[in-house]
């Protein structure tokens, strides 16, 4: 075993905080041998060539992420839907790469633009990269669907079929299904002289088809969409067999051309660019100025065409034509175009294919409801983490309770992305509708979000909320809230600060953290930066927030540099961090100079991560590490042990950003100090049991490849460690709740009170 692949880090035998005392589990963190003082040593002959990058290619690395992914739909360790969902993922991951990251590139080749990359690569040669990695994992994604899913499904019981491959009663029923169903609401498209080209909706699938009339040598050409309106997968009457919509229409297309030849057919998938944000500085209306970015990105440049295997040429090149596209924006399959469509089969309701439901756990100092959350605030600072701990319990009912209680005189709230049928929304509405001064900063320019936010943004104001739309030049990413109470003679605030959004749903898949407090020091940050992001405030001096723009990158150097002092001075520099991704040059420039001083470096990154680890003389004391399953790591905590003798005492940071150049520099951004030892065991907790996981975690080598770790032989498989992160911090969350019942009950035992 190389020494990247070795993981010296004791198990976290400890539970979560709250259960235990806190100085008690902090002991088993940090005893002999203790994991933290893990010793990072680059693999043999991992050294950095003269004149070799320092960094690696952040769209090469994204691919790379979205390879891990692919690797849970192949990993027969999953029940089978889960993995069937991660197929689908794999794929959404992709299309959103493309409309993003490609179409931005593919505009830049089209000006003209020669600018390098920070590892020296042009726009085109980017692109060059990235199709030939892309071409293989879309050949991978075909094989592990056609040769693992759909035989694993049929031994479940679950049949994805070929029209072809039906019985003639099933055809049947199907051609009648489609009479029924389908064949009303499709609209056939012809190309001729008096029919232009239609237009190709973004990441809609379609059939082009080559007719001629009988006897005729014309050729015409005509597009059937495929409806989005209808379910992708028909089951079948009475069987667990499924058939792709596509498949159906296809194999009805006389339906649709009485009297013509059907001389060839090509279903194809169209991706335009979505990378065509403007410059907000000089709108005069950031609301009329999203709106018509979102007319330009629905006709924006197309940049794939996903096509069937062995396409008819003169149907292929008709589209590259009408498209403007060239060879290397065509994507072959082997398999499905859009695999997103299986999230239709992944929601099938079968229980034994599923993860093992799981129910998150209300915080036990937000356990009673006969009294109010402000009451649990002001016991002391409240870290919550979803979803293993409630979001409805405690964030949602943090805005619940401030809108229907009579001695809340203001609520503010950031929203950058939020759910359909947000609750957020409707308690903003109603505590505006009872009188309460409410101010919500909508973000417009939240990707993918824009429509949906314009329409909460309108709702709000019509109810006569102070809504503001962000600070121009830049993107509104904190997730902050606060409230304000008058409690006898004075005004008390209250604060929400998260890694996460405010969005119910994705807060039952995602891993984020959230602190509510009272803290009158940061609270007075907080309502500084509202004062900043509704009012253009000016002001600067932030006591405890780390705020983006204004300080927050030179405070983290800061930070870095410390480590590098305590390094030299003998006394040992450690940093651990956690974040989505990696990218800012400067903080990573000033990682490698920690490394070389000796300041030992873990670094948990989900995503795609450009520094380049244990590579000698360069970055030997730094490791990264990535954790893919079944929540998406989304979760940022940054420690630095600041010379303490006691690992607790060090300084930990939660917050919205991530160590990247677009959150440091052009978004508004939040971290927030977490102070009370028994929060800072929390999340010291969390950090180690991603640290020592050996079923999920991915080890990152020096050439940004990633190899996922094993259960060492002889480890059992319900290890700690064996069983992963997600579930770890379930398990230990479980025995926390525990806990607290042992504890209440002896209580109950001394005290002889039955409780309420």
């Amino acid at each position: 075993m190389s020494p990247i692949d070795q993981t010296p880090l004791s198990a976290v035998n400890g539970v979560r905080a709250d259960a235990a005392s806190p100085d008690a589990h902090a002991e088993r963190l940090t005893g002999d041998g203790r994991p933290i003082e893990r010793a990072a040593v680059a693999p043999e002959g991992a050294t950095l060539a003269e004149g070799g990058p320092r960094f690696l290619n952040r769209e090469v690395q994204w691919l790379e992420f979205n390879e891990r992914v692919l690797a849970q739909a192949m990993d027969e360790r999953l029940p089978l839907l889960e993995r069937v969902r991660f197929l689908a993922i794999f794929s959404s991951n992709l299309d959103e790469f493309f409309m993003k990251r490609v179409g931005g590139l593919r505009r830049q080749v089209a000006s003209g633009v020669q600018i390098l990359s920070y590892e020296g690569d042009s726009p085109k040669a980017i692109l060059d990269a990235i199709r030939q990695r892309v071409l293989p994992m879309i050949d991978k994604q075909a094989r592990c669907y056609r040769k693992q899913i759909l035989p694993a499904l049929e031994g479940a019981g679950i049949q994805l079929i070929a029209y072809k491959d039906a019985t003639e009663k099933e055809r049947r029923e199907l051609d009648r299904w489609f009479q029924q169903q389908v064949f009303p609401i499709l609209t056939p498209l012809a190309v001729d002289k008096g029919h232009r080209f239609p237009f190709i909706s973004n990441l809609s699938v379609s059939l082009g088809v080559m007719l001629r009339r009988p006897g005729d040598a014309e050729q015409l050409f005509a597009r059937v969409k495929v409806p989005e309106a209808v379910n992708q997968w028909y089951r079948l009457e009475g069987t667990s067999r499924f058939v792709l919509l596509r498949d159906v229409i296809e194999n009805n297309l006389a339906e649709l051309f009485p009297g013509m030849e059907i001389l060839s057919v090509l279903p194809f998938r169209v991706t335009r660019n979505a990378d065509v944000e403007g410059d907000d500085e000089d709108a005069a209306d950031l609301l009329d100025q999203i709106r018509n970015q979102l007319r330009e990105r629905r006709f924006a440049r197309v940049v794939r065409l996903q096509i069937g295997r062995k396409p008819p040429r003169e149907l292929l090149d008709f589209l590259c034509e009408e498209l403007e596209i060239g060879p290397d924006d065509i994507y072959e399959s082997k398999g499905l175009f859009n695999y997103g469509t299986l999230n239709e089969i992944a929601d099938l309701d079968l229980p034994e294919h599923h993860f093992a439901p799981w129910t998150p756990v209300i915080p036990p100092r937000l356990a009673a409801r006969d009294r109010d959350i402000f009451s649990a605030i002001r016991e002391g600072d409240i870290l919550l983490h979803h979803p293993y701990e409630s979001f409805d319990a405690s964030v949602e009912r943090f805005i619940e309770e401030a809108a229907s209680d009579p001695s809340v005189i203001c609520i503010k709230q950031a929203l950058y992305r939020t759910s359909g049928d947000s609750p957020f929304v409707h308690e903003l509405i109603r505590a505006a509708e009872k009188g309460k001064q409410v101010a919500v900063l909508v973000e417009l320019r939240a990707r993918f979000d824009e429509e949906r936010n314009i329409e909460w943004a309108r709702r709000l104001e019509d109810a006569g909320v102070h809504v503001a739309y962000g600070v121009v030049g830049l993107k509104t990413h904190t997730k902050i809230a606060m409230v304000v109470r008058r409690e006898g003679r004075t005004l008390r605030t209250y604060a929400h600060i998260g890694t996460g959004n405010y969005h119910s749903r994705t807060a039952r898949l995602y891993d984020d953290f959230g602190l509510l407090t009272c803290d009158p020091v940061i609270c007075e940050d907080v309502i500084d930066l509202f004062n900043f992001m509704t009012g253009r405030s000016m002001h600067q001096g932030y006591r405890k927030l780390l705020v983006a723009p204004h300080s927050m990158k030179r405070q983290f150097l800061r930070l870095i540099e410390r480590e590098i002092e305590h390094q030299r001075s003998g006394v040992g520099g450690r940093i651990i961090a956690k974040m989505n991704q990696l990218q800012d040059r400067e903080v990573i420039e000033a990682l490698y100079r920690a490394s070389g001083e000796g300041v030992v470096i873990d670094l948990i990154v989900r995503g795609f991560c450009t520094l380049r680890p244990c590579v000698r003389g360069m970055s030997d004391n730094i490791r990264v590490i990535s954790v893919i399953g079944r929540f998406l790591e989304h979760s940022r905590i940054f420690w630095f042990r600041n010379g303490k003798d006691d690992p607790l005492e060090g300084d930990f940071y939660i917050g919205s950003a991530d160590w990247m150049y677009r959150n440091l520099h052009t978004r508004v951004e939040a971290a927030a100090p977490v102070e009370p030892r028994a929060l800072r065991t929390k999340l010291m907790e969390t950090l180690l049991v991603c640290l020592t996981d050996q079923r999920q975690a991915w080890d990152m080598h020096p050439d940004g490849s990633y190899v996922r770790r094993e259960p060492p032989a002889g480890m059992p498989l319900d290890a700690p460690e064996a069983v992963g992160t997600h579930q770890r911090l379930m398990d230990l969350t479980r025995e926390a709740m525990r806990a607290e019942q042992n504890r209440r009950n002896a209580e109950l035992a001394v005290t002889g009170d039955d409780g309420p």
